[in-house]
């Protein structure tokens, strides 16, 4: 009997990437590896079913890189551990900061393996990461795009005139700070009687806590190349938490930080996205329930352009 022939080489490989709005031949930075970075949850609660479409992105398109075209990828997914949200959970529970992120995490951790996710190869936490933060700020401020005031420190957004440009376009009128609107927060002053003693930390900035911006930034610094191949998330996060991310790194360490950024469509729930802060949402656990209806699930996400909205409903 005769072999069966080597298959055809894959054709090049061609991703939308949002920055440019347009399909482009993935060049990683060096050939055969890539690196990716892509945005977590908020452990403070179950993550929801809009939250596993992003995270069924991530992994169809690892897949795609590993097993199509012979890539050695490199995965970082944060879990971000310290927020408003875990503060005011902290205050109305009594539990540590550390109690809900970790039970959180557990409960992400085993959905994502009910999903048949691939591990990501780092899972860092936000907190393990306040060095980095403060070091990147100490930079910021040292390029004149970074400030101090009462509330903490602040981005200057007037002093970047590519802010808005980078992965989103997105019409701004810049004050000057600290006036402006448009300035967003790298390091969050104590505030006495709202925050709660197990998510503040004494540092050079002073006593206080890290934005939600810088986290991503920072902890992509550490853990990956100085220019990383893609960065990925929902699309409600191209502005500004992804615009925020590409400034901050940019200031830092200089312009084409990402070679390219996937978005993912919503999932709906009517004609509203699903989302914690609307109370419409559904998490893995209640929506499905048995092993069958998460594979049914998967097989909806990644049947479906990853791109467009889907619609959740319950017959």
């Amino acid at each position: 009997t005769q072999p069966f022939p080597p298959p055809p080489p894959p054709p090049p490989l061609k991703i939308f990437n949002t920055a440019s709005t347009s399909l482009e031949p993935f060049c990683p930075k060096v050939a055969g590896e890539a690196s990716m970075y892509t945005c977590g949850p908020t452990v403070y609660a179950p993550a929801h079913i809009g939250n596993f479409r992003a995270m069924l992105t991530y992994d169809i398109l690892k897949r795609v890189l590993l097993h199509v075209y012979g890539m050695a990828v490199t995965h970082v997914l944060n879990l971000t551990d310290v927020d408003d949200k875990i503060i005011n959970k902290c205050r109305e529970t009594g539990r540590t900061r550390a109690e809900i992120t970790d039970k959180y995490t557990e409960v992400f951790m085993s959905d994502l393996a009910s999903l048949n996710i691939l591990p990501a190869d780092h899972y860092p936490k936000a907190t393990d990461y306040i060095g980095e933060i403060v070091e990147m700020i100490q930079g910021l401020e040292s390029k004149g795009l970074a400030y101090k005031n009462d509330d903490g420190w602040w981005y200057s957004v007037s002093s970047d005139p590519s802010y808005g440009k980078r992965v989103a376009s997105v019409p701004l009128d810049p004050r000057s700070p600290p006036a402006s609107d448009a300035d967003f927060a790298l390091w969050k002053a104590e505030k006495p009687g709202v925050d709660v003693p197990t998510a503040l930390w004494d540092t050079p900035l002073g006593r206080g806590r890290p934005g939600w911006h810088i986290e991503c930034s920072a902890i992509a610094k550490a853990l990956l190349p100085p220019q990383i191949d893609i960065h990925a998330g929902g699309e409600d996060l191209k502005f500004p938490h992804h615009e925020n991310e590409a400034a901050q790194c940019a200031g830092v360490g200089g312009e084409g930080w990402c070679g390219c950024w996937v978005h993912n469509g919503f999932v709906n729930v009517g004609t509203e996205k699903m989302s914690k802060s609307l109370n419409n949402f559904k998490v893995l656990s209640t929506a499905c329930p048995t092993s069958l209806s998460k594979r049914a699930f998967r097989y909806l996400v990644v049947s479906s352009h990853y791109r467009s909205s889907l619609t959740y409903t319950e017959v």
